[in-house]
């Protein structure tokens, strides 16, 4: 587990802090996977997985033949919100299910997830939420994109570990990769109006968890999905 998940991101954080720093700069080819898996001292598994979340969310784009670059405008945050790529990574579960199969099934699972867990979030749930919605909006300031998304990922994950339903909440483990890529994948298609819209949907499902109101909680959630998957141009 360590190595599936903390590894990856760790040396994907390395790689992004060199893009911003313009150590690594906009058109310029990588090393070869050789060469970065012995700089970081990690697996070419390894390496690939945060290759992979790197070109997800636009900071990496990979031509055939030819090896992968940096993609252009993805240096600087000077206006609050980077020129983005504009083009979203290949999916790269395509050989399982499509995209708009995920963000179908996620408006279904995590809007019942939602209603489940309205009135039985704690405080400490609810403030970890408004943290983790807060540190979205910060990171994206600084466009720090693997942050912004990780904390995407514990604002949903901590919904989901209120549900009731321990059927539903295995049935999200069970394809929790396939949802997370739904959250990396629009990335290079969110300007910054969008991604305040994101936030601000953030805080009205706290605001009706908060309050109890499992329909709201439901509805909000249903509608915040289906927001995000406009961004990456399907209609769920």
């Amino acid at each position: 587990m360590l190595n599936k998940t903390l590894v990856p991101q760790s040396v994907a954080r390395e790689i992004q802090t060199m893009i911003q720093a313009g150590q690594l700069k906009a058109g310029e080819k990588i090393p070869s996977q050789r060469e970065f898996s012995q700089k970081f001292g990690i697996s070419r598994a390894s390496l690939r997985e945060a290759l992979l979340t790197l070109e997800t969310l636009g900071l990496l784009k990979t031509e055939a033949g030819r090896g992968t670059f940096v993609t252009a405008g993805s240096s600087s945050a000077s206006d609050g919100g980077m020129s983005q790529s504009g083009h979203m990574a290949p999916w790269r579960y395509s050989d399982s299910y499509s995209v708009f199969d995920v963000f179908q099934t996620r408006i279904l699972l995590e809007g019942e997830i939602a209603r489940l867990s309205a009135g039985r979030l704690s405080q400490a749930q609810l403030e970890k939420m408004e943290l983790a919605t807060q540190t979205m909006e910060d990171c994206w300031a600084r466009q720090d994109l693997l942050a912004n998304v990780e904390a995407d990922l514990d604002f949903h994950g901590t919904i989901v570990s209120a549900c009731a339903n321990t059927m539903l909440k295995a049935l999200y483990q069970t394809v929790r990769d396939q949802v997370t890529e739904t959250q990396r994948q629009p990335i290079p298609m969110t300007d910054p109006e969008r991604m305040r819209q994101s936030i601000a949907e953030h805080r009205r499902i706290i605001a009706a968890l908060r309050s109890n109101d499992a329909a709201l909680a439901k509805s909000e959630m249903e509608t915040h999905i289906r927001n995000t998957a406009r961004c990456a141009g399907l209609q769920p």
